[in-house]
Order: structure tokens, then sequence, then C-alpha cells
């Protein structure tokens, strides 16, 4: 546990401010990173705005003791509080979602036939998919939010479970972290370059050798990996 860490177990006024201070580039660059892929008319400042929201919440309710990394934990709450906003106004489609939980169901029947961690060609022949294409899905899938869950999975939440309370608990933190630790040594490498060092998509392609789109794809497949694993611990 690092002091920086610790420091966000309790923050006071003034360490919230400052920490808020020191994140604002990391909402900046999350808000870019989507602003990129939604229609012009997505004003950056709306998405900052949430971001912001996000970041707050993360301050309030990280602790350290759950395992994730500060960074790692603000930047899901940071994302997921813009593509909330996007959500409210019908801007995020539906059907990202609906694909989401498509690919993640995939995920579980390929690993049950594979008996580990499915390779993506398992995966698009579990969709019936041709590889091309079950990649060109991966990739929408990044603007996809993995939680909290959507309304068609509130049915496998523990009796009484309210969704924001679950984001927010140290047990889901520390079953995140969990989950993280299991994916592909390169999925979690992609995680970790995005969201702990905050690289953007080119330069986290250019450590692992590979397109900016390539990012996208393994970034879209982590996230339905980490919903397949999480549906499994709420049911």
């Amino acid at each position: 546990m690092t002091l920086s860490d610790t420091l966000y177990q309790q923050p006071d006024p003034a360490q919230l401010d400052r920490r808020l201070r020191e994140y604002l580039p990391l909402v900046k660059q999350i808000a870019l990173h989507l602003s990129a892929r939604l229609p012009a008319s997505i004003e950056l400042d709306d998405l900052m705005q949430a971001g912001m929201m996000g970041l707050l919440h993360a301050c309030e309710q990280y602790r350290a003791e759950a395992g994730a990394s500060f960074r790692t934990y603000a930047g899901i709450r940071i994302k997921g509080a813009m593509l909330d906003e996007l959500r409210r106004g019908d801007w995020l489609p539906r059907r990202i979602q609906r694909e989401l939980r498509r690919v993640a169901e995939a995920v579980d029947l390929a690993g049950a036939r594979t008996g580990g961690q499915p390779g993506e060609r398992d995966i698009a022949e579990t969709l019936g998919m041709s590889l091309a294409d079950y990649q060109a899905l991966a990739g929408e899938l990044a603007c996809a939010r993995m939680l909290p869950l959507g309304e068609e999975d509130l049915e496998l939440l523990p009796k009484g479970e309210d969704p924001a309370g679950l984001a927010d608990s140290q047990r889901f933190r520390e079953q995140l972290a969990i989950c993280v630790a299991e994916l592909p040594d390169r999925e979690q490498l992609m995680m970790a370059l995005y969201y702990d060092e905050g690289l953007n998509l080119k330069e986290v392609g250019a450590v692992l050798g590979v397109s900016e789109s390539r990012v996208s794809q393994l970034h879209g497949q982590a996230l339905a990996r980490l919903r397949s694993a999480l549906r499994g611990w709420l049911a």
C-alpha cells in the first residue's frame, strides 16, 4: 500500500480538493477517448462534468485495502459516470449493452468448452461469427459500461442489493480486482496501461505493438470477460 493510496481512505476537504485537481487530467483524458467515438454534438465539457462526479464518488468511496489502485478504480468510476450521462440522453445505444451481454455469455460457454480463458477464436466460434466480425464487435464494446448492471441483470443481484451500492461496496471492489488479475496477460497489461498508467489508445498500442483499433478490441473483450466473471459471482 502506498502513501498516495492511504490518503484516499478518509479524505478531509483539503485532501479531497487536492485529489480532484490531481486527477482532473484523467477525467479529460477519458472524456477525449469517449468523445472521439461519439457524435460531434456531444460537448466535451458535459462529459467532463459527469466525469468529475464520478471522480468525486471515487475519492469518497475508495478503500486501498480492497486491492485495486486508486487510479484503476477512479478510471472505472469516471468512465461509468460519463456513460450514465450519455445513456440518460439516449446517446449510448442499448445495442452495445445487449452485445456486451451476448459476448459475455459466449465467454461463459467457450470457457466451459475449453476449460479455461477462451481465446478470441473460441469466442467467435461460439457466437457463430467470423474472427474479423467478432473483432469488429469487440472494438465497439469498448464504449460499453461494465457496471452497474443493466436493467436486464437485476434478477442476478443478491436480494435487497442496490446496483449503485454494489458498485461502491468493498466486496465488489475486491472481486473486481480478483477478476482483473485473472484476465489473460495481454488484456491485463492493456487495462493497467489504460487505467493505471493513463496512456491513450495510441500509446497503449505502441507498448503492445498493435494498432489503436486492436487496443479497442482488446479493451472490449476484457470488459466482456469481466462482465462474465462478475455475473457468475453475483449469481
